[in-house]
């Protein structure tokens, strides 16, 4: 009796094209996304004594140090009174998620190039995974945050703002880390192909990172450059995320638009050219 059987056809090839990306293809394997999140995550914590806790160590030193520096002695107005402590927190959490996030994405080739050439699995799989264990890292110092702001609410007279605002930080959150996705997968291709570009990435970021609303609020920036802040578009992202979260913010439905668009157009570009030049990329390096 012959029994009929499904055969499958294997074609491996070096094409690659601009349209490449098979959704489809990319959900059957978030088994494979769950792993590596749970093997980023958890490998930096292994036999250590705080575990997950020094994920707060970097956010709480920092803040006390752009507290003491940029506050009590250079003087760096923040407008508004909010507290200083709320203020540099909530920008160091937010630019964390987004510097780590960039920075794990823009090493995807770098730092996997042994699994690539071995193993065949939808590349997106690393730098997506690699978001999502800064977002959970994210979660981490935003719990404290919360905290902080019931501290100041109790015992320091702080007022928490519980208005629509509030819920445009997830969108936020989206944002950034979309961001953080698209500029990341753009350095990756480049910084792959030349390697001496590496040392270009820690440098966009320091810049970016002054051009940011990070340790000033947007409102106190002399109208005659705020322009150079306002093409950034974390600018606006972080001033909403100071609004929904602490209740002081200066953005408007322009700049958040403006936010948005770049992120699609940006992030729409490099997946593309992602899925074009991954299969090359893995014999040049």
């Amino acid at each position: 009796m012959l029994s009929s059987e499904k055969k499958t056809t294997w074609v491996i090839g070096a094409k690659s094209s601009y349209f490449d990306l098979n959704l489809k293809e990319l959900l059957s394997y978030y088994h494979l996304l769950f792993r590596l999140v749970k093997k980023e995550f958890l490998i930096n914590y292994q036999q250590t004594l705080l575990g997950p806790l020094w994920v707060l160590f970097q956010p709480v030193l920092t803040t006390v140090t752009y507290v003491f520096v940029f506050n009590k002695v250079i003087g760096v107005s923040i407008g508004g009174n909010l507290p200083p402590v709320l203020f540099y927190f909530s920008g160091i959490v937010l630019w964390n998620f987004f510097n780590e996030s960039f920075s794990a994405t823009a090493k995807t080739f770098r730092e996997n190039i042994h699994i690539f050439s071995k193993v065949y699995f939808p590349r997106l799989i690393v730098p997506l995974a690699a978001i999502i264990t800064q977002f959970l890292r994210f979660l981490i110092q935003v719990a404290l945050l919360i905290l902080l702001l019931s501290y100041f609410a109790i015992f320091g007279g702080f007022k928490i703002h519980l208005g629509w605002h509030l819920l445009a930080v997830p969108f936020v959150v989206l944002i950034v880390g979309l961001l953080s996705l698209s500029i990341g997968l753009f350095f990756s291709i480049v910084t792959a192909k030349y390697r001496d570009l590496s040392n270009f990435v820690d440098i966009f970021l320091r810049v970016l990172m002054f051009v940011t609303p990070v340790i000033y609020p947007l409102s106190t920036v002399k109208e005659s450059i705020r322009w150079i802040v306002q093409l950034n578009p974390l600018a606006p992202l972080f001033e909403l995320f100071r609004l929904g979260m602490l209740g002081e913010g200066t953005v408007s439905l322009f700049q958040i638009a403006y936010s948005v668009v770049f992120m699609c157009c940006s992030l729409t570009f490099t997946v593309l050219l992602f899925n074009k030049q991954g299969g090359k990329l893995i014999d040049v390096i």
